[in-house]
């Protein structure tokens, strides 16, 4: 079994990095080639996966050590543009990993699809109508999709609601659609147009919507992990850990941030495996306010033993055949690299990162202000930015931080002052 823990490889250069990961993960050169950018992602493929396109924008792409998740090592994908998440995510799973790791669960692979009808007399009629109607309402939406059906899954169950809050009652009927390794929105929103003409036929009403749910209530996924005290610094840091969780789950103003820190892992393993971003923070937000006020997505608690517990729920609709997974050659190496064949796997790996980032986050609060480990990577950026060459950002970087003064100003004097030394110096 390949290790996750890989000694000093934030210290390795990109190449070296890459070739410890094709190792790992018996990547070719092609691969290789595609994972580093030499092989640019062609225009004609973006072309095809949306509109009007005029070019690819590139993000940077990390991998996150030290995860071990139900006692398999994985390298961790991350696309982010913002510094100090990856590090973090590995550093966090370090205190971890010699305590078991992570340790996840899914509720199930169904997602919902919805079908608003209005125009109603008799809403609850209605409702009783179409639950007469479920095995027929279910046949034809498994029509559309024999292949799905073939592996399991399906359209399973219907939920039928009532909102009388609206301006005339509607009845809205919830489709449960077992997507298996897939996203599900096609498969989902295909079975709810093509049922429609039949539940207006049922109800006497009029279909407006027919369309998947995000809020995937049927999908959570869970994650579990013990963290080593000592490692995080001691006591005193995890108290003030337990402190600032406990904020975030009284306060929204700090919820909002705190959640903002999960996705922050969760979003950049979403992307570099060509999921769904916004359909995953859009449930993940949802889920955090299904009680009525919007709380934190973990929850931190000592054990016996005196070591931090953390714990995350959340909707994950995350798929491995579909959409983007298949179609992005990056996204299909990004789930080659995780060593992921199923959905459930995925989508596990994917809350442990968010259970890693929050602890993170929460940790450089707790310890030393969030600003520290930012600032580095920020005064990097700031380098780049004012022309500063590869040689010079180090020094640049170094005076700067020691300076406490990680300004674009200050650090555009001090890459003037170092190239016009270099230049009287020659």
């Amino acid at each position: 079994m390949t290790t996750s823990r890989v000694s000093g490889f934030y210290k390795l250069s990109p190449e070296e990095r890459l070739e410890k990961v094709a190792q790992a993960r018996n990547l070719s050169e092609e691969d290789k080639q595609i994972l580093s950018g030499a092989a640019p992602f062609p225009l004609r493929t973006a072309n095809a996966m949306i509109e009007n396109v005029v070019g690819v924008m590139s993000i940077p792409l990390g991998i996150a050590t030290n995860f071990k998740i139900n006692g398999v090592d994985r390298f961790i994908p991350m696309a982010t543009e913002e510094p100090s998440v990856v590090a973090a995510a590995s550093n966090a799973a370090r205190t971890s990993y010699d305590l078991g790791g992570f340790h996840t669960s899914l509720s199930g692979s169904i997602m919902r699809g919805q079908i608003q009808v209005v125009d109603i007399t008799d809403p609850y009629g209605a409702m009783a109508r179409i639950y007469e109607n479920k095995k027929e309402i279910l046949d034809r939406c498994n029509a559309k999709d024999p292949t799905l059906v073939s592996l399991g899954g399906g359209a399973i169950d219907i939920e039928v609601h009532v909102i009388e809050r609206a301006k005339q009652p509607m009845v809205v009927l919830h489709l449960l659609v077992d997507t298996r390794d897939a996203m599900g929105a096609n498969a989902v929103n295909t079975m709810a147009e093509a049922v429609a003409p039949y539940i207006e036929e049922i109800t006497s009403g009029r279909v407006v919507l027919r369309i998947i749910s995000n809020l995937a209530d049927r999908r959570l996924v869970r994650a579990r992990a013990v963290f080593s005290t000592e490692e995080l610094g001691g006591s005193e840091v995890v108290d003030n850990i337990i402190r600032a969780y406990e904020f975030a789950e009284c306060d929204p103003y700090r919820a909002t941030t705190h959640n903002k820190g999960i996705m922050n892992g969760i979003s950049a393993v979403v992307l570099a495996t060509g999921n769904d971003t916004r359909a995953v923070e859009a449930g993940a937000h949802a889920f955090a306010s299904v009680t009525g006020r919007y709380r934190s997505l973990t929850r931190w608690e000592l054990n016996r033993e005196g070591n931090l517990v953390g714990t995350i729920e959340l909707p994950m609709a995350v798929g491995i055949v579909g959409g983007a997974t298949k179609s992005h050659p990056t996204a299909r190496l990004g789930l080659k690299v995780m060593d992921i064949t199923n959905a459930e796997d995925l989508a596990g790996a994917i809350a442990a990162v968010g259970l890693a980032q929050n602890l993170a986050a929460m940790r450089a609060l707790a310890a030393e202000g969030i600003q520290k480990g930012h600032m580095a990577l920020h005064a990097r950026n700031l380098a780049m930015m004012a022309g500063a060459q590869d040689d010079q950002i180090d020094q640049i970087v170094k005076q700067a931080i020691q300076e406490k003064d990680v300004r674009y100003d200050r650090i555009l004097e001090l890459t003037k002052q170092l190239q016009e030394g270099a230049v009287h110096g020659n």
